[in-house]
């Protein structure tokens, strides 16, 4: 009977490995990839575990990083632009900047595109949740698409160059006059309307504004204010993610 008991108990060790292997070969990878013409700095910030990526990182023209997910996590991406670090990685960025220096310990600095996400917990069977932000204003173009996986799945993203069409009033320049970054209203403005607070803080009593709607027109699958979920969230089962800096123009 001892020895039944133990092959039993080595049948299922056995099992148990082999399922555990199976899950870390099947977790989700987040791939970067840079499409633009310049270095891209990635921030990365999450709320519930390690920053992937240390936080943060170069990323030079036409190159890429596969990054692999926990179970479970979530957080936010964002690209910095015009940084500048030194050999310890202090340094500063004109756009998306972030405490921390190169490996970023706190989110970007308004304004800056914004990747979201929150993925299935563990054996939850669950949907993964995902969108390109502009409620904290635009500095580059970013997109995710699903590679694999069930459900919805849809791509999410902002293609268009934002910074050439931004009104006068949400323009952030840098020092040699071009236009780097595009404010939210509620950046530039600071009024509840815009913010979605006060009593402007639930979907009825806060709707699109003549500057959501213009980031909605340039952006149909981006969120363009708080409230904007119709459209703007994704879900998907099981997939890894690709997600671009200056996607292609769609």
């Amino acid at each position: 009977m001892a020895v039944v008991t133990s092959k039993s108990h080595l049948l299922l060790l056995v099992l148990c490995i082999l399922s555990t292997g199976n899950s870390i070969v099947s977790a989700t990878v987040f791939t970067l990839q840079n499409q633009c013409s310049y270095t891209v700095w990635p921030g990365s910030l999450s709320g519930n575990a390690a920053a992937l990526g240390n936080g943060g990182f170069a990323l030079p023209p036409g190159s890429s990083v596969h990054l692999p997910v926990p179970p479970g996590w979530s957080g936010r991406f964002w690209g910095r632009t015009g940084c500048s670090f030194d050999g310890s990685g202090a340094g500063t960025c004109v756009t998306g900047d972030c405490p921390g220096g190169l490996k970023c310990t706190g989110g970007g600095t308004p304004p800056a595109t914004l990747v979201e996400f929150t993925v299935a917990a563990p054996n939850a069977g669950g949907m993964d949740f995902y969108d390109v932000s502009l409620v904290d204003g635009y500095n580059v173009g970013m997109a995710v698409r699903a590679t694999g996986g069930t459900g919805d799945c849809q791509y999410a993203g902002c293609s268009a160059d934002v910074n050439a069409n931004c009104p006068a009033e949400l323009r952030v320049a840098d020092g040699s006059g071009m236009v780097v970054a595009c404010k939210s209203a509620c950046e530039a403005f600071s009024r509840p309307e815009y913010c979605c607070t006060g009593d402007h803080g639930t979907p009825q009593t806060c709707g699109p504004s003549q500057y959501s709607e213009m980031f909605k027109k340039a952006c149909p699958t981006a969120y363009s204010y708080a409230y904007d979920d119709a459209t703007s969230t994704r879900t998907c089962t099981g997939s890894d993610y690709l997600i671009t800096f200056c996607p292609a123009q769609t």
